[in-house]
């Protein structure tokens, strides 16, 4: 066999070797984000810290690769405003390059390849991606031929109605992808009838495959048959009621959908009516989020929850809620950095201490000071290990260590957001209505679900 095919054989299930080999090709140094967790088969980088010229090794190797769990593509860059000409030119030169059209399509081509080879991915995440519909186009390709994906995430990718309508077309013959995420993706109404036609187009498969099932005899298994349990939709307020009656209707002839995630869609009392009026006759729904909508009354959102409190038998289901909490948008990032203050206390020891303290920390341990000011902080605990690595060591530098750069301190590469964003939730009526139910007025409240 020719050296250069035995190379590429070996690459193909050793991420780590070929890359080392590329970037030894065109003298260049591997990068210690792309090789932090490829020990565990997980590729998850912050595309705003890899240059130009550090691309190529990164996409020649994954395309070819056959070994990666888990890929993911992040990217947190905020897009200059207009209002300043001078400062707008200034951050422009500064953008990194992924944002740029043809880092895109080449990573997409490189997902391409990859998928249509691939035994092993099951999860594929891009985040705050500039995505074109060329590159969409071309990233379906992959879909299409794909066996092993399981979860797709477009998270802030900004695709809008047009890119979704790309992607609905290779996901919905898709047998393995069961979840999919296109939160903050600016969908309309439009994207919302979009998502109904994939849900009634597998409901349609689904029957046939239970029809068949039937004929020979046998119980059909809904549980074992593939297709999509789970649509997460949050943060895309142009929705509307008119998107939540596109979904409506598409639910009343399925029966396999899990759960729908409505967090910060612009729903009002009419849309959240036509979802309540749905779950009546639809039992295999266990979880449908329509929190972070004010323009729902409380009383239609206590009814969806009792709804789902019935269809769930008051159990606890693998589908998880998610945190009803402000979206972790990466354009507004720097928004959220501004708002943090510093308060400088002096300390018994003579000495100034600066304590930088956010607009939502968390009031679980506090301190007192010289002059009786109480100052809240967010206290993370501290392993055995940690405090055996090195004496003295504060908590503060002992939290900093456990975060990976490049991220967010919630983000952990090689696990998915919606398992990050999960909350644990057990499924009794004071729990699920204490999610809702503001302070006032907590316990006539729940007084009355209980009755």
């Amino acid at each position: 066999m020719i050296e250069s095919v035995q190379i590429r054989h070996r690459g193909a299930v050793d991420f780590d070797s070929h890359y080392d080999n590329l970037c030894a090709m065109q003298d260049s140094c591997p990068l210690p984000a792309v090789k932090a967790h490829l020990q565990q088969n997980v590729l998850d980088i912050n595309g705003d810290r890899v240059r130009v010229t550090d691309w190529q090794p990164i996409l020649n190797t994954l395309k070819i690769n056959k070994s990666l769990e888990f890929v993911g593509i992040r990217s947190y860059y905020t897009p200059p405003n207009d209002e300043n000409e001078k400062k707008a030119i200034i951050e422009k030169r500064k953008m990194p390059s992924i944002r740029s059209k043809e880092i895109t399509y080449r990573l997409c081509k490189a997902l391409k390849e990859c998928l249509s080879v691939t035994p092993a991915l099951s999860c594929l995440e891009l985040q705050g991606l500039p995505l074109r519909e060329r590159d969409l186009t071309t990233l379906i390709k992959g879909l299409a031929k794909n066996s092993t994906l399981s979860h797709v995430s477009f998270e802030f990718c900004r695709i809008g109605d047009n890119g979704l309508d790309i992607l609905c077309k290779g996901i919905k013959n898709s047998t393995t992808v069961n979840s999919i995420n296109f939160t903050g993706c600016s969908l309309t109404a439009k994207g919302a009838d979009s998502l109904a036609k994939v849900i009634k187009h597998q409901a349609m498969k689904r029957h046939n495959e239970a029809w068949r099932d039937s004929l020979r005899y046998r119980r059909p298994d809904l549980d074992r048959m593939s297709g999509i349990r789970r649509i997460t939709i949050n943060n895309n307020p142009m929705l509307g009621d008119q998107g939540a009656t596109y979904l409506a209707e598409a639910l009343k002839d399925d029966l396999w959908l899990k759960a729908l995630d409505m967090q910060g869609c612009g729903i009002s009392t009419t849309g959240a009516k036509s979802l309540l009026d749905v779950l009546k006759y639809n039992t295999t729904v266990v979880v449908l989020d329509v929190r972070r909508n004010p323009l729902i009354d409380r009383e239609v959102v206590h009814a969806i929850m009792e709804q789902l409190m019935i269809n769930s038998n008051g159990q606890d289901t693998e589908y998880k809620w998610l945190k009803a909490e402000e979206p972790l948008d990466p354009s507004r990032s720097k928004l959220s950095a501004k708002k943090r203050r510093t308060k400088t206390l002096n300390s018994s020891f003579g000495r100034k201490t600066t304590i930088k303290v956010s607009a939502n920390t968390c009031r679980d341990w506090r301190t007192k000071s010289t002059g009786n000011v109480n100052v809240a902080r967010k206290m993370n605990p501290i392993s055995s290990e940690e405090i055996k690595s090195g004496p003295g060591r504060p908590w503060r530098t002992a939290a900093r260590a456990n975060r990976f750069r490049g991220f967010p301190p919630e983000h952990v590469p090689g696990i998915s957001n919606l398992y990050e964003n999960s909350e644990e939730l057990n499924l009794s009526t004071q729990d699920q209505s204490s999610i809702i139910i503001t302070k006032e007025n907590d316990e006539d409240t729940l007084r009355e679900l209980e009755n």
